[in-house]
């Protein structure tokens, strides 16, 4: 379907396409600002459309010629494709267009990429390649020939033939536009085997830049063991003569899932103790099995629509989720993920910028690859899983399979088979996806005659374009501690389907302490009156360990709390609670460093808020360091002994062991440098054998002592190492107090290693700089005129990345009416700008509607 710029696409308005594609064949003649694409596809009347108008998108595209079988047409052309009447029933499309690598900094469709011709499809990107009905109910099969002057020429499915500059691929498997990929480069590769579970040999290549073959050994194990790994778990078998990745250092997203030839963002791909931290180990580990995981929850089972995006990322973020916590401590992934949640995605959909998990219109797709869609969509999986059971999710997983292999499919589609294997009513279900907004579970309770009754009140708040919903079907995993031994005496999944209900528990003898909503069951906001004594008695005694986390939080956020609006001192109960449990060397190390890794301020500001404070930015920031100097003022020789005891061995081995241990000392050493100003930290800086060491101290050494010095010691050190400095850039913005963080910005944008052209630069500058939030937020304002100007540099560049620095501003309501009032004004500037995108407007729309 034709549309203009800013119209608004409605799901309820899906029609299926007037015509199927069984056959495609381009050919590439690479030039970097004219190269020729030629199109030869197989069109074919659907049975199913009831309209006959033949259109294709396109954008950008200059073209040269069309034909329809073989006869010279005139198509009308526009910005955003073509039309022609067509009146035969199946016919052969060819047509001839070029297009500019070089100038595309928009990193959609053909781009260049430091000397490296590459793709970027999805959503929308295929249009700017050649005009093709790009929507992703289109599947077929591709036939790929690329001639250029790279050593490197590569698509997806599987090589038939090459020579001496080209090369060409045929993928069999049916595919939507949104998957097509092409890489021409002079790369390396470093190449592996993979037997599957039927005695297939798998060639496995990840392609790089030359200098970079060090960094992938890491990633190649991770491909394996993510392919093992969905063979045991979900039956699902690779289905190609290889596997190939593609390392990109200009690159939108994180990675792209595109048949048999995966692109990634080089930051996620790339990974070696030395330019390496633990958690870049992790997330690469992370991003390449969800990448893989998507070859059959994305690929061989596509979306119908782009409204059914949650249907593949959901489901494929639950799945990489399962496989990290397997790989790693399964407690401390459930709690890093509903850090993320809770933080993000609640915030998220509690403002302007709130949708469904399925959305119900958009004006531009790229604004809704979210966490709502991603994060949330997996939270969905996790309860049907709760729902259902381990066993009959497995069989819905199967027959999911079996069912809808090689098509696209919808939300709808997905919920059914879960209830053909269960006989489940799930129309309840279906409401978490449509429904925008974070459910507010409210429990209270009542001890009489030995039975405990827990009584349930759910709300969904009103959110933009929908008000009085209905109530959600929940989970609500509980477990009752015995009040003396503190042990688990009673544990169920109840579930919670009306607005007000009550569930009775018992007899027992004595009064037992509820723990509820255990493992995070449910993403909903769990508000209930807790004592601190009883928040100390779960925190030291609940098995489940986000459970225990959370009741920990709680007790920091109160004290917090208290100390914002009160002006009080550190809560001792709490820092007794907490000097307790680092204390405990039985007690996994990943867990109390995470347990020691207190609320962000944004975290803060929204704690605030619902306390019925009006946050200050700078108030929530002098009371964060308050805390951070009690902690280690009243841990001090707790922290002192961790430093010295947990000292991991020289050979580096980025596990879940030793990650653990690595986290646990370089949270002690951020502590103890309130005691000596950074002092020990500058000494690991300059000793460490390994980047999650030494990065961990430079970000504590600049916290405290940010001396030219030190910063230049780093830079000097790794100016060579592209990831490393944009860490380097990062920890500068993160770590620099609040009154300097202008000046600080201003410096680094300034830098001859900062570039608007690249993504991975942008974000660890600018978007490091939105995340200091006592900064960011400056009575002044000078801070939101300095960033919505970089809004206005980037849009024109790459709007995608400008739109996405737009949520800078997404909780701008938050806070007094100054700070309101200065923020709106740069929102109006930004809009009134006559150049502004569809991606930058529709964002900043959204949030002052």
């Amino acid at each position: 379907m034709n549309r203009s710029n800013g119209q608004k696409i409605y799901l309820s308005d899906y029609k299926v396409p007037n015509y199927l594609v069984n056959k495609v064949e381009l050919v590439f003649h690479l030039a970097e600002e004219k190269t020729r694409v030629t199109s030869k596809i197989l069109f074919q009347a659907n049975p199913e459309a009831i309209d006959t108008q033949f259109y294709l998108d396109g954008a950008e595209l200059d073209l040269q010629w069309a034909k329809i079988d073989g006869k010279q047409i005139n198509p009308k052309v526009d910005e955003h494709g073509l039309t022609f009447n067509v009146s035969k029933k199946e016919f052969v499309w060819e047509c001839e267009v070029i297009i500019n690598p070089k100038s595309n900094t928009a990193l959609e469709g053909l781009y260049l990429s430091n000397g490296m011709y590459c793709t970027q499809c999805e959503a929308e990107g295929f249009r700017k390649i050649t005009y093709y009905p790009d929507r992703p109910d289109i599947m077929s099969e591709f036939f790929v020939r690329i001639e250029g002057n790279k050593t490197t020429l590569l698509s997806n499915g599987n090589p038939t033939a090459q020579g001496d500059g080209w090369a060409e691929w045929h993928d069999p498997w049916p595919k939507p536009a949104y998957l097509f990929a092409l890489v021409a480069g002079d790369l390396i590769s470093v190449s592996d085997t993979f037997t599957t579970m039927s005695g297939r040999d798998v060639a496995l290549n990840i392609y790089v830049r030359p200098g970079d073959e060090d960094k992938c050994a890491f990633s190649m194990d991770a491909l394996k063991k993510s392919m093992k790994w969905d063979e045991d778990n979900y039956g699902r078998e690779y289905d190609l003569d290889l596997f190939n990745i593609v390392a990109v250092d200009d690159f939108n997203m994180g990675a792209m899932e595109n048949k048999g030839l995966n692109i990634f963002n080089s930051s996620y791909v790339l990974a070696n103790p030395e330019t390496s931290t633990d958690d870049n180990f992790e997330i690469v580990e992370a991003v390449i099995a969800h990448e893989y995981f998507h070859n059959w929850t994305g690929n061989r089972i596509t979306c119908r629509d782009w409204f059914q995006l949650c249907l593949k990322e959901g489901l494929t973020v639950f799945r990489d989720a399962e496989f990290t916590a397997d790989q790693r401590s399964s407690a401390v992934k459930r709690i890093k993920d509903v850090i993320l949640l809770k933080s993000r995605q609640f915030r998220e959909d509690g403002g302007p910028l709130a949708h469904p998990v399925r959305p119900e219109s958009f004006v531009e797709i790229n604004n809704f690859y979210t966490l709502t869609v991603y994060e949330k969509g997996a939270e969905l999986v996790g309860m049907l899983k709760r729902l259902v059971g381990e066993k009959a999710y497995k069989k819905a997983l199967d027959l999911y399979f079996e069912s809808y292999d090689g098509q696209a499919v919808t939300i709808e589609d997905w919920i059914k088979v879960f209830e053909e294997v269960t006989k489940l009513d799930l129309s309840q279900f279906m409401l978490w996806y449509q429904q925008a907004g974070t459910p507010i579970l409210s429990v209270s309770e009542i001890w009489e005659d030995n039975f405990l009754k827990l009584s349930f009140h759910q709300e969904i708040p009103n959110t933009p374009g929908q008000t009085n919903k209905k109530p959600h079907l929940i989970p609500v995993e509980i477990g009752l501690l015995d009040k003396i031994s503190g042990k688990m005496i009673y544990s169920e999944n109840i579930k919670v389907s009306q607005k007000k209900e009550e569930f009775v528990f018992g007899p027992f003898s004595n009064r037992p302490i509820p723990s509820v909503l255990r493992d995070f069951s449910a993403p909903v906001i769990l508000k209930q009156t807790v004592k601190k004594e009883r928040l100390t008695f779960i925190f030291e005694h609940e098995t489940d360990s986000f459970n225990r986390w959370e009741a920990g939080r709680q007790l920091c956020d109160d004290a917090l709390l208290s100390m914002i609006s009160n002006n009080s001192a550190a809560d001792e109960m709490y820092l007794s609670s907490l000097k307790k449990l680092i204390d405990d060397d039985t007690i996994d190390p990943a867990f109390r460093a995470l347990t020691l890794t207190l609320p962000s301020q944004d975290e803060v500001t929204q704690k605030c808020l619902d306390n019925g404070i009006t946050p200050d930015p700078l108030v929530i920031h002098q009371s964060v360091e308050a805390l951070n100097l009690a902690i280690s003022n009243h841990l001090k020789t707790s922290l002192e002994n961790i430093y010295e005891k947990y000292v991991v061995a020289k050979e580096y081995i980025p596990d879940a062991v030793q990650s653990a241990s690595r986290a646990l000392r370089n949270k002690a050493l951020f502590f103890l440098a309130y005691q000596d100003g950074g002092e020990l930290a500058k000494l690991q800086v300059q000793e460490a054998l390994n980047m999650t060491d030494q990065l961990s101290a430079f970000s504590t050494l600049i916290k405290h002592n940010p001396t030219s010095e030190s910063i230049n010691f780093f830079y000097n050190q790794w100016k060579h190492e592209r990831l490393v400095i944009d860490k380097w850039f990062s920890a500068q913005v993160i770590m620099a107090h609040p009154n300097y963080l202008n000046k600080v910005v201003k410096n680094l944008t300034n830098h001859r290693d900062f570039s608007l052209k690249t993504p991975n630069r942008i974000r660890s500058v600018l978007g490091a700089f939105s995340a200091n939030t006592a900064g960011f937020h400056q009575k002044n304002g000078e801070n939101y005129e300095l960033f919505s100007d970089w809004i206005l540099k980037v849009d024109p560049i790459n709007p995608q990345v400008a739109a996405r620095m737009c949520s800078a501003f997404e909780t701008w309501k938050r806070y007094d009416v100054n700070r309101q009032k200065l923020i709106k004004m740069q929102i109006d500037k930004i809009l009134e700008a006559n150049t502004i995108s569809k991606d930058t407007k529709e964002m900043l729309t959204r949030l002052v509607s």
